[in-house]
Order: C-alpha cells, then structure tokens, then sequence
C-alpha cells in the first residue's frame, strides 16, 4: 500500500478551486484516494429549497467498533481581489517554509495530514481493531444547511454508530499545539426593525421618530449582562453589526429604522431563552413609544460542551509529546461542525494554527504539517492500542 505525503496531498486539494458551495471535483479526488486505502465510501448530496445542492463524502474503513470518525471540510471563502494575492490562490506554492493557497489553513492541509497519517497506521496496522470514519463536507463556510447536519441525518437512519469524533478545525491562535475546542458557544442573530411615523422634521410631535426608539433599545440590548461567563465559557456577548435607516432627505423624520445584532452565548442560555428575553425589551420600548416592531431570527447553533473523557485526555497527552505545549481545553471563537455532530458522539475540535484563515496569502507552516500528520498518526495507534 502507497503511503502518502501530506504535503503533495495538500497541494492536489488546494488545486480544486471548491469555493462554497461548489464542489469542483474535489470530492470525487478524495474519494478515489480512500478508496485505494480500502475505505468503502459513499458521496451524499443534499438539495433543500432556496439552498444550493452540497455534495458530501463519508468514508469508513473496517466494520468493528469503536468507529474514530475525522471530520472536516473541503469548502472555502472565496479568495477576494487575486490581484492582493503574491501567487493565484489555486496555484499552491511554497515560499519561506509555508505552503501558500486557499485552503491551506481552513482547512484541506489538516484533511491531507489526517489522510496521510491514515495511510501510514493502516500499512503498519492491518487488521486494527475497530473502524476508522471521514466525514467531509462541502458546506462549512456556506448555509451549513445540506452538509454536515444532513450527513449526521443520514448516519442516525442508517444506525451508523460513531463512538469519538475529531474536527481538524484550526484551532491554534498562533502556536500550534496550544489549544484543543472541547465546546463552543451558540449563535443567534436578529433583524429588528422599528415602524414610527415620517413626517417634517420641523415638526417633530407630528411624528414619531423610529432613530430614537431603535437607539434606546440597541443601548438596552448593550447594557444587559447576560452572565458573568463559567468555568469553561467566556460571558455572553451582544455586538451590534448594522444600523440602516433609510432615509434620502435630512429634513424628514423617517417611517422607520432597521438594525441587526449576533449574540455569541455560553451554555447557561438557549437561543430559546435569549429570544424571550430579547422580546420582552422590545415590547417594553416600542409600547412606551406608541411603536411597532418586527423581529427576525436566526440561530447558527446552541452552545454546547463536551465533557473531557479518556480520549479527550488521550490526545492533550500526544499533543504535548510532540509539541512540548499542553493544550488549553477551550470553548473560544465561532461556530464549528462539530454542532452538528455532537448529538451522535462526544469529539474535539484540534488542527493547524489559525493565524491566516480566510485572509490573503493564507498559508500553513510546512513543519507544522509534518507535526499534524504525526499527532494524528499517534492518535490513531493510541485509540486503537
């Protein structure tokens, strides 16, 4: 059996410009590499009104339990203006001990070091006990709609049992090594838009001016502690995104006004709780003001936390044999897959260094994927000892 290299590997993905939600062929590449380690694989392609169709792979070697399941994705952001790139995004390059390329960091050279260390444990471990999974999706950076949350519904119907999940999310700041996600916080955001009335602005108690309502609610909303945070949570946070009235004339009250806000919460809430909480505010404000309001929602995902166990521990240790730093056990940052996966087994969030995800020049240290691909490797000989 071939072994393969994580760095040509690396680059092979980086090549296929699968800018979400396009596949560009990328999942048929990958699929073709697993099915020559002996991984019997199946691509799943999900369509949902109003949302484009993401193509999906899951991959499984071996039938035994416990099934050790990576997952990751192979969508990226859109590069931006090329012309701010030294090299073209799609063309992988190495400069100064990096590889350079979309996806680099977020997140296809950790798929090529988890792949690779794959490929080395099963030409050293034939006939290991227990299973080894992929689950790959095309839909991370996108509506997160028809791709891991629809795989996880495929593999709940067809009784596929998981027993410890890996993301190879970055979850390095700036050393890789540092930090280990055991958790994040949810998200909610919302549209609020406030209805007065327009009119001259000379004679304001002829109108009701929705600029002042929606600015005494944003700094309600601003003023609440949710929380003082937890042992393993930062405090739930408010950050005001947008604030639009749109009004072309400077001597007119205007009929309304419109801003959104993103509520990173910690696990002492629900998005269910937030939203009456939220609610009440409004209703309070727009009554005093003789107001209507209209409120939209939207929840990325509730806040969750795995509880470290045997595994967790497992892989804090090996992390710190190779890289001489003891990860942090963290619940920091956005949203992650893992969201998703967490209601069919415990996992853990670990992979490259974050520094330069979706920015220009994205780029992974080269020895850091050296060092990736043997943690993962170690992973593996530990979990199935």
């Amino acid at each position: 059996m071939k072994i393969l290299n994580e760095l040509q590997l690396a680059k092979e993905l980086i090549k296929f410009p699968s800018i979400t939600p396009k596949d560009a062929g990328v999942m048929k590449f990958l699929e073709k590499k697993l099915k020559k380690l002996g991984f019997k694989t199946k691509i799943l392609e999900f369509k949902e009104k109003r949302y484009p169709a993401v193509k999906n792979l899951y991959a499984r070697l071996g039938t035994k339990s416990p099934n050790l399941c990576y997952a990751g994705h192979l969508d990226v952001v859109p590069p931006g203006n090329i012309k701010d790139w030294t090299i073209n995004p799609f063309r992988p390059t190495i400069k100064g001990g990096y590889l350079i390329g979309r996806g680099a960091n977020d997140m296809k050279s950790s798929i090529a070091a988890f792949v690779a260390a794959v490929s080395t444990f099963v030409s050293k471990n034939e006939k290991f006990n227990g299973s080894i999974s992929l689950l790959i999706t095309g839909d991370e950076e996108g509506d997160a709609v028809n791709g891991t949350k629809k795989v996880v519904g495929f593999l709940k119907k067809n009784k596929e049992k998981i027993n410890f999940c890996l993301v190879g999310e970055p979850t390095n700041p700036n050393v890789l090594g540092e930090m280990i996600k055991i958790g994040r916080r949810g998200s909610l955001s919302g549209r609020l838009t406030i209805f007065g009335l327009q009119g001259h602005v000379a004679y304001p108690r002829r109108a009701n001016n929705p600029s002042t309502i929606i600015v005494e609610i944003l700094k309600k909303l601003k003023d609440t502690k949710f929380d003082k945070g937890t042992k393993d949570f930062q405090p739930t946070n408010l950050e005001v995104t947008k604030i639009n009235i749109n009004n072309t004339a400077d001597n007119v009250i205007p009929a309304s006004a419109e801003a959104t806000f993103n509520i990173r919460f910690n696990n002492k809430h629900s998005s269910k709780s937030l939203i009456k909480r939220l609610n009440k505010i409004f209703k309070t404000v727009s009554k005093k003001h003789k107001s209507k309001f209209k409120i939209e929602y939207r929840t990325s995902g509730e806040a969750f936390l795995t509880k470290p166990n045997k595994t967790t521990f497992m892989i804090q240790n090996i992390i710190k044999k190779i890289t001489k730093i003891r990860p942090k056990l963290s619940t920091t940052g956005g949203t992650s897959d893992l969201r998703f996966i967490k209601t069919i087994c415990p996992g853990l969030e670990f992979g490259l260094v974050g520094k330069t995800m979706h920015k220009v020049d994205e780029a992974v240290s080269l020895k850091d994927l050296k060092k990736l691909t043997k943690i993962y490797f170690n992973i593996l000989q530990s979990y199935f000892k």
